[in-house]
Parts: C-alpha cells; structure tokens; sequence
C-alpha cells in the first residue's frame, strides 16, 4: 500500500514563516534542505525532529473539528502525505520517492501556536497521532510532490 506525498514546506528560522515549495533535497545533515530545524538536529545526538510529517487526512479532520480554514503548512510540519497512514510507533520507516528514508523516532505533539492559529486547534490534532510524526533521514533523496510515499 502506498501513498503521495502531497505536500513540502520548509521554514528558515525560528517562528519564521513557511515557504511551500515543489521539491528539495532531504539529506541526514541538514533534513529537508533551507530548513532550520532539520540542521538543528543534525548536530544534537539523537535526531529527534530532523523531519516532520503529517497526514492530509488528519490535517482535514482536525481543522473540520476546529472549524479552522487553514493551510497545511500552517501546521509547521515538513512533508504532508496523502493516502497512507503513517506509522505510530517509533522505529518504523517510511520511504519517500527513489531513495529517501525517514526513521520514526516521535510523536509529533501539536503546540499551543495551534491554538494561536484557531482557538482549539491543539486540541483537535492531539488525537491519535493527528499532530504527526518526527523522523530522522537514514538515507538521503530527492523528493517532489505527486512521490510515491510507503512504509518499509
């Protein structure tokens, strides 16, 4: 089974705005390429949000119940996926395009700038790993929207 990935957004510094973008280079030093978190964690041991990733499906859900009419990328997540459902446990691995391989290593909790965007937000996308996952490359790829996204 398998999905797309049907979105990529980077943001270039703390709090700084998120640029979508159509494809990019993912590595294990800098994450998603223009990203500062993804270089962030190239330098901390463990790895733990190198790359974010989201569910297109959990993403509408969670604005449906928060009546939010949002973009995706508001969310502050890296790839948005369309089709699959991502893996909820740490350690499994996702593959992206020809090459790309992403570790799971945590759940991504939703922050309170959720609720800042649209009052109950946070609260929304808490549930059943709506907020995403966190992931560290362990095999470096070009990616570009419409890539075949699955789980190995």
């Amino acid at each position: 089974m398998a999905g797309r990935l049907a979105g990529i957004a980077r943001h270039a510094a703390p709090k700084g705005p998120m640029e979508t973008i159509d494809h990019v280079s993912v590595t294990s030093t800098e994450g998603v390429h223009g990203d500062f978190r993804g270089g962030l964690a190239s330098t901390k041991t463990g790895h733990r949000r190198q790359v974010s990733l989201i569910e297109a499906e959990s993403v509408a859900i969670a604005f449906a119940e928060a009546h939010a009419t949002l973009d995706w990328s508001d969310c502050r997540r890296n790839l948005l996926v369309a089709g699959l459902r991502l893996p909820r446990e740490e350690g499994a691995k996702i593959a992206i395009g020809g090459s790309l391989v992403i570790e799971v290593t945590a759940e991504c909790d939703p922050c309170d700038r959720m609720d800042a965007l649209k009052d109950g937000l946070r609260v929304a996308m808490t549930p059943d790993w709506r907020g995403g996952v966190l992931g560290r490359v362990i095999e470096d790829g070009e990616i570009a929207v419409g890539d075949e996204v699955r789980i190995i």
